[in-house]
């Protein structure tokens, strides 16, 4: 067995944390040496929010404008977009990395300014950004109509022009907003003129503005999961399913 003088294990341990401390400085220039040529090279790849290495040597992950994602050597010679798969395990990294950064907390929607739909208990819930224009949401509605148990906060997102904010207007004024919407978009049956205060749809759009959503439907799920476009009934329950 090996014996160490105080000495000597304080002088260990500062060797330690000076090599840490050297890698430290290392990783930095990088960083900077990255962001250097891409802004000179690139400058339309701006801004660049963060940079991180991947599991893959060599290779770092550029996170720009918030949500989307390239990847670049250490020097920020080369500049890819496509996604980036761990082959032992069949992990799409990219995948999970922009749901990670997109996730929205389920509990900062402002849920006051949605119209509230419940179907059976209502015990799992679900969000969900629509216009009432848009074909891809019809079709969403129709499947979703199918899902039992569940409590919807339908945000109204006037996204597509005119009309759409014209018949938003009308849906969220109904008697009964929820039945109004669902005649719509799953019985084709026009919502029937109507006025009232109107402002929670402004709040919708600067809200989805914000949160950089950018197409109906988007859906949002209690564990923060944003998925974006129209997927089945299948695809819904399993979502369902991982709500914690």
């Amino acid at each position: 067995m090996l014996h160490f003088s105080n000495t000597r294990l304080l002088s260990f341990a500062l060797l330690c944390a000076s090599l840490m401390s050297a890698g430290a400085v290392f990783a930095q220039g990088e960083e900077a040496l990255i962001r250097k040529n891409l802004k000179e090279r690139m400058p339309h790849i701006q801004p660049i929010d963060e940079i991180r290495r991947t599991p893959m040597a060599g290779l770092f992950e550029l996170r720009v404008d918030g949500t989307e994602i390239y990847y670049t050597d250490a020097s920020g010679s080369y500049l890819l977009q496509g996604q980036l798969i761990d082959t032992k395990t069949q992990r799409n990294l990219t995948d999970e990395r922009v749901q990670k950064i997109t996730a929205i907390d389920f509990k900062t929607l402002p849920l006051k300014d949605a119209i509230t739909i419940v179907r059976g208990n209502g015990e799992r819930k679900l969000a969900v950004f629509e216009d009432p224009n848009c074909g891809y949401c019809k079709r969403f509605e129709r499947e979703l109509a199918k899902a039992d148990n569940i409590t919807v906060y339908l945000f109204l997102y006037p996204i597509l022009g005119k009309d759409s904010v014209e018949k938003s207007k009308s849906i969220w004024c109904a008697k009964e907003p929820g039945k109004s919407w669902q005649d719509w978009m799953v019985r084709d049956q026009s919502p029937a003129s109507a006025a009232c205060d109107t402002a929670a749809l402004k709040r919708n759009t600067e809200f989805g503005q914000k949160m950089k959503i950018t197409g109906t439907p988007t859906l949002i799920f209690t564990d923060g999961t944003r998925v974006p476009g129209a997927i089945e009934l299948a695809q819904i329950e399993k979502m369902l399913g991982k709500q914690p």
